[in-house]
């Protein structure tokens, strides 16, 4: 979705057109049924269902940025997450009353999204060091760190058990933590996300970071700082994680070392990859198939006398399937499929003249 400029590429590899650009007509028909869903849907679907795939495929949609547009597969986006739940846990108020400092919203929520950002920032400058493999493993050693430190630490961050009591707040004479505005304070972060990416990677600062995906050297040899661009987008993309780790901390209530744990971790890669790295919807939808995949799963696995623990193998052999078959994802197949329709379209009418 990278704008027409000449000598880049999107992140698909292909020279970006105008009709990429475009918005298709399914995307506003989407829209428009995500901001209407409450009047049809139930509570358990608006927030278990529509508002935790939101929030994964917010988390994911920052990993999308880095590895489709950076080149920078990175694990750390579950962590920053969390770690901005962890503060608003701690800076706000909480089950938790001998830990948690008791701000009042309004500044504990911004206090937890700065901090979040520096430590994705922080994290990124350790990663851009590294490429490759060698960047998957750097942030995932950071991932894992932290996991065990917020699971071994209780006197900041609770031990084992965590926090709970962790709410959405009540202001402007709304009660956030009622399905439908819950659900409605997912949606705008998703959309205002997913409008920020579109928007980013159409900018200079975009084009350059997807010039510096491509060839490093040739951007470094044209003046641009290479290191600099790619922390920048690590900054960037902590910002898009790090609100929707106050939303699942909201969403369940609580956060605990659990919610940062490696399973986690690699979840929002596979939710990512199966949605398609492309495009910056596609982890949204991969998001979406994940929930009611995570959901109903388990209670068809259970309903047929398995144990519900094997949903984790049928998430597992989806994501093989789709790397397999469709390695720019779900969005892939059906870009291939659109293109061949296409072309039977135009096949049929040159033979018909």
């Amino acid at each position: 979705m990278a704008a027409a400029r000449p000598g880049f590429a999107s992140a698909t590899g292909a020279p970006a057109t105008d009709r990429e650009a475009a918005v298709p007509p399914a995307a506003w028909i989407g829209a428009l049924v995500l901001l209407f869903l409450p009047a049809i849907a139930s509570d358990f679907f608006l927030v278990q269902v529509f508002g935790w795939a939101l929030i994964l495929g917010t988390i994911a949609l920052s990993l999308q940025f880095l590895a489709g547009y950076g080149g920078m597969v990175s694990l750390v986006q579950m962590t920053v997450a969390g770690f901005a739940g962890y503060m608003v846990a701690i800076l706000g108020t909480s089950g938790l009353a001998q830990i948690s400092l008791g701000w009042p919203f309004w500044l504990a929520v911004p206090a937890a999204i700065l901090l979040a950002v520096l430590f994705g920032t922080l994290s990124g400058a350790l990663a851009v060091r590294t490429a490759g493999i060698y960047t998957i493993v750097i942030t995932l050693a950071i991932a894992a760190a932290f996991f065990y430190f917020t699971r071994q630490n209780e006197t900041v961050f609770g031990g084992f058990l965590g926090f709970n009591g962790v709410r959405a707040p009540v202001f402007w004479g709304i009660d956030w933590r009622s399905p439908v505005p819950f659900y409605y304070l997912c949606l705008a972060w998703a959309a205002i996300a997913w409008g920020l990416v579109v928007w980013v990677i159409r900018a200079p600062f975009g084009l350059a970071l997807q010039g510096i995906r491509d060839n490093p050297r040739r951007m470094a040899a044209l003046g641009f700082d290479v290191t600099a661009h790619r922390i920048a987008a690590y900054a960037f993309a902590a910002f898009l994680a790090a609100p929707a780790g106050i939303l699942l901390t909201w969403l369940n209530g609580q956060i605990a070392p659990g919610t940062v744990g490696i399973g986690p971790v690699i979840d929002v890669l596979v939710i990512a990859v199966v949605g398609g790295l492309g495009r910056p919807i596609g982890p949204f939808i991969g998001a979406l198939l994940y929930v009611l995949l995570r959901i109903f799963a388990l209670d068809a696995l259970v309903a047929l006398g398995l144990s519900g623990q094997r949903f984790q193998l049928l998430i597992g052999l989806g994501f093989l399937v789709t790397v397999l078959f469709s390695p720019d994802g779900i969005l892939g197949l059906w870009e291939r499929a659109r293109r061949r329709r296409a072309a039977t379209a135009a096949a049929g009418t040159a033979g018909g003249r």
